[in-house]
């Protein structure tokens, strides 16, 4: 399995039989320049119905949307929905949050969205095992990162990947990645956009890991 961050919530994960699936696409807009995601994509998983995690303008052709709660049985994999909140009161503010499992090659993959509140126990044990966490850290409208490193204790994911936060592409009132990473050990700043987990290779970069964003 291949995980290429392309900027903010959205990562291409590429399975061994070439299944390719998006996470979040973003919106480019005024304070957000990340290029335009234009990659071909089988799969587009859509967390939340915001501007930054949900535009489909340049994905070519028409892959299938993955959205909401429950099982979604795609030829190729299968993507379980758990139900969450964009924010601390249950949604009011923010709205809904999906939070997505699944798992390419075997490997189980989870993807929070923009998770706005600690997890609750239960939905800690509809989440179960995780190899790869990909989690928002950038805190004011998704949870900071002493909650996100709470729910990293939580979860007990085998690798750790830090998205939604500030950097120079991003002129959003979040915070950057730094104090996420404060004190995590082990941690990897691997400086590039793409890595290759398999069974195989996991303890390899085990830990948090951090990556460049592709666009």
């Amino acid at each position: 399995m291949w995980i290429k961050w392309l900027g903010h919530s959205a990562f291409l994960i590429t399975a061994a039989d070439g299944t390719r699936i998006i996470t979040d696409p973003y919106r480019v807009r005024s304070g957000f320049n990340y290029g335009r995601i234009t990659e071909a994509t089988d799969i587009v998983t859509i967390s939340h119905e915001h501007g930054d995690h949900n535009c489909l303008d340049d994905i070519p052709e028409s892959p299938l949307l993955v959205r909401g709660t429950g099982l979604t049985e795609a030829p190729w994999i299968t993507f379980r929905g758990i139900a969450s909140y964009h924010d601390t009161e249950n949604g009011a503010v923010r709205g809904d949050n999906t939070i997505f499992c699944f798992a390419p090659d075997g490997m189980r993959v989870c993807h929070l969205g923009d998770l706005g509140h600690p997890l609750p126990d239960a939905t800690v044990a509809e989440i179960g095992p995780v190899d790869v966490l990909l989690i928002p850290v950038g805190g004011n409208f998704t949870i900071d990162a002493e909650t996100a490193a709470g729910i990293c204790d939580q979860i007990q994911p085998r690798v750790i990947i830090p998205m939604h936060y500030r950097t120079p592409k991003v002129d959003m009132a979040i915070a950057k990645v730094d104090e996420f990473l404060e004190g995590r050990s082990p941690l990897t700043r691997l400086g590039i956009s793409e890595i290759e987990i398999s069974q195989a290779s996991i303890d390899h970069f085990r830990g948090t890991v951090v990556l460049g964003s592709a666009l």
